[in-house]
């Protein structure tokens, strides 16, 4: 168990003039378990991150405190385990035994001690293998019970989630989540969650705090309280309070094929068996076609191949008025038929600015100065990304990031946009102007395709959905 306190803490950073967090003072108590909410922009990861001692000197300005039983937190970072949403930052090593003694071997535990310490985590977390397993075969779920155990096995006395089951499937979040609740009845460490889908996490904590513009707390008690006296201001925010019904935005009538996939089969090296195998659609402008199944079952890959971003084993993916693959085409023409938006918005921003990023595109397809101007101005000002222009994109809030990486998907006006887990992570708020945004793409005639775990966001938009297992399609639901 420890104490966590943070006194007048404010943090900016680097590149930024505004704070991320400002004037927050919290204390949490040894041996609590703390839900963090709010919406996105709020502060909340920035908190965590804190905790964990992941924000230096050369990445911003601090004010105020973050304590750990009184101490600074640089003092304390032995003590603190943190899992990150997306499980493949934290693995680090081939084989699954490795990657959880590799924080133990870093304490100098002894080896008897480590391999002890190593199947006690795999076996709290209900990892299906043994310690063998190469980590780049496991699917999102366990990937993430893998990431769970390596911080479970060095006893933290603080375990900060940051969104820790958001990337996965239903059936992933679902293990994740009982994997903690076992996990957490035989410790007595603290712990701070930071969870948009309030009522998956509920059971697992005694209290919620909730923050406000800047990070200061604005609701501090039990869930029941705080949801019931906050609730409606919480949802306006952008939490997803429980029961609230959502948005749909139903599709009109499809027009012709803007992007046909032909018996798509992709096999990578060293594995079992395809990632995908003999996978044909067509998708029309005007229509969202969804792509789902669970972790492993191929949709990425899928994606992959539909954008002409991978040479397929087997089978093509074509655009009208193109005489080759999409994979032949040359990246300043792909660019201009097929925009990608990636689960990781981070991973596909390559300048220092949001403007540089919204020109990059267009620039690359060989626009003019004006007519790349006239774009980026468009798109700040619709996406709401003016006050941004000049920010670095990696200091982007969630929100903020994933509408950066919409709006650099659209800027060469491609006539496919392919958006893979364009919901994941965001809160209620961004999550409604994500399906107004793409609704609106969708109506203006752009064929979507969207990989997605998020069966609301399917509900929502889709006129036809791809249900994939274990590389095939198993079925097809039109709406």
């Amino acid at each position: 168990m420890i104490s966590v306190e943070f006194r007048g803490f404010a943090w900016r950073h680097a590149g930024r003039r505004a704070k991320a967090v400002a004037d927050v003072d919290l204390r949490v108590e040894p041996g609590e378990r703390v839900l963090l909410l709010g919406p996105s922009g709020s502060g909340k990861s920035t908190l965590l991150a804190a905790l964990a001692g992941l924000l230096t000197g050369d990445s911003g300005e601090q004010d105020g405190e973050v304590l750990l039983d009184g101490k600074p937190v640089a003092d304390q970072r032995e003590r603190v385990g943190i899992l990150f949403q997306d499980p493949e930052t934290q693995l680090i090593m081939a084989r699954s035994g490795d990657d959880v003694a590799f924080g133990l071997e870093n304490q100098a535990l002894p080896p008897d001690r480590i391999w002890t310490e190593v199947h006690r985590a795999l076996d709290a977390v209900g990892f299906p293998y043994g310690p063998e397993r190469d980590t780049h075969a496991l699917s999102g779920g366990e990937q993430q019970r893998l990431a769970l155990a390596g911080v479970l096995a060095r006893r933290p006395d603080l375990i900060l989630l940051d969104e820790p089951t958001a990337n996965l499937d239903p059936e992933g979040a679902r293990s994740v989540r009982e994997a903690l609740r076992n996990t957490l009845a035989d410790t007595e460490a603290t712990m701070i969650v930071v969870e948009h889908r309030v009522a998956d996490i509920l059971d697992l904590v005694d209290r919620v705090v909730a923050l406000g513009p800047g990070g200061a707390p604005i609701a501090d008690g039990p869930a029941a309280a705080v949801l019931a006296e906050h609730g409606e201001a919480l949802a306006a925010q952008g939490v997803w309070v429980p029961d609230l019904p959502l948005p749909v935005r139903a599709a009109r009538t499809a027009g012709p094929t803007a992007l046909r996939g032909e018996d798509l089969a992709l096999a990578y090296p060293g594995t079992e068996r395809p990632a995908l195998d003999g996978v044909s659609f067509e998708a029309r402008e005007g229509e969202l076609l969804a792509i789902t199944g669970p972790n492993g079952s191929g949709k990425s890959t899928l994606a992959l191949l539909a954008g002409g971003l991978a040479r397929p084993t087997r089978g093509q993916a074509t655009v009208p008025g193109e005489t080759r693959p999409l994979h032949r085409l040359p990246a300043r023409r792909l660019a201009t038929r097929v925009g990608t938006v990636f689960q990781d918005p981070e991973h596909q921003f390559v300048t220092a600015t949001v403007r540089d990023e919204l020109a990059f595109g267009p620039r690359q397809a060989g626009w003019s100065k004006d007519r790349t101007d006239a774009r980026v101005d468009e798109l700040l000002e619709r996406l709401r990304l003016a006050p941004l222009a000049l920010a670095n994109p990696h200091t982007l809030s969630g929100g903020e990031a994933r509408r950066l990486s919409v709006a650099g998907a659209l800027a060469a006006a491609p006539g496919v946009l392919l958006l893979d887990e364009p919901t994941f992570g965001q809160d209620r708020r961004t999550w409604g102007e994500l399906v107004d945004l793409t609704a609106d793409i969708r109506d203006e005639g752009t064929a979507l395709l969207a990989v997605t775990h998020d069966r609301d966001f399917a509900a929502a938009l889709a006129g036809r959905e791809l249900i994939l297992g274990e590389g095939r399609i198993t079925e097809e639901v039109r709406r």
